[in-house]
């Protein structure tokens, strides 16, 4: 499902040359759970965000379902992310003056979908995220962890092929994380490919598979019993 061949990516910082990342090679099966790990400044954030077609490499080649997309322009990136990939973020990016139904439907009024037709998917992600009950609520009626579960339903709300987690528990006590995380085992078991950016060993452990950066090179990949 995704294939990285000799990717780079280089940053311009004055008269320096910053190289996030180098010669990656990482391919990913769809349906696998795998967490990507590294410290700060290893290059991990830069690999999540080429992954999610949020940035290009300067040098190789990102393959997604089989198709160059390492090339493409502005425009053909942005509907790649939108049909094809569902994004979580640790600090929720809920509209506040919202309902948590129309931040759900958001992507799918971006994707033209009728009214009917986004209020019911809408409704049915919130259902598998277990807030059929919250679905009027705005963010500030919700609890945080609440507020991540509809974020996740809303990456799932264009049915993505790609689950990518940046994060997703970072600003959450620890019992609701692991809540989270739990939602997380679930979404796997039910056919999602997901993988998931962190730099906590109790987080990783949920995946099938760490993948370790660093210095921008992948430094390990380790196959673990995982969720």
């Amino acid at each position: 499902m995704i294939r990285l061949i000799q990717v780079g990516r280089c940053y311009r910082m004055g008269s320096e040359t910053i190289h996030a990342l180098v010669d990656v090679n990482l391919e990913i099966e769809r349906g696998e759970y795998v967490a990507i790990m590294g410290p700060s400044g290893s290059g991990k954030s830069t690999l999540m965000n080429i992954i999610g077609c949020l940035d290009s490499p300067t040098s190789g080649r990102y393959e997604l379902d089989g198709v160059d997309v390492s090339r493409m322009d502005d425009n053909e990136l942005a509907d790649v992310r939108n049909e094809r990939i569902g994004f979580v973020f640790q600090s929720f990016h809920l509209l506040p003056r919202s309902t948590a139904l129309h931040n759900v439907e958001l992507p799918l009024i971006y994707a033209g979908l009728p009214a009917e037709e986004r209020r019911r998917r809408a409704l049915e992600a919130l259902e598998r995220v277990g807030l059929a009950d919250r679905v009027h609520h705005r963010p500030n009626e919700l609890s945080g962890g609440q507020r991540q579960r509809v974020a996740i339903a809303r990456a799932l709300v264009n049915r993505p092929a790609l689950l990518l987690a940046d994060e997703p528990t970072g600003n959450l006590d620890s019992k609701t994380g692991e809540e989270i995380l739990a939602l997380f085992d679930t979404l796997w078991r039910q056919g999602h490919t997901i993988l998931l950016v962190t730099h906590e060993e109790d987080v990783a452990r949920h995946a099938q598979r760490v993948v370790r950066i660093r210095d921008g090179r992948i430094a390990a990949d380790v196959r673990c019993s995982g969720a």
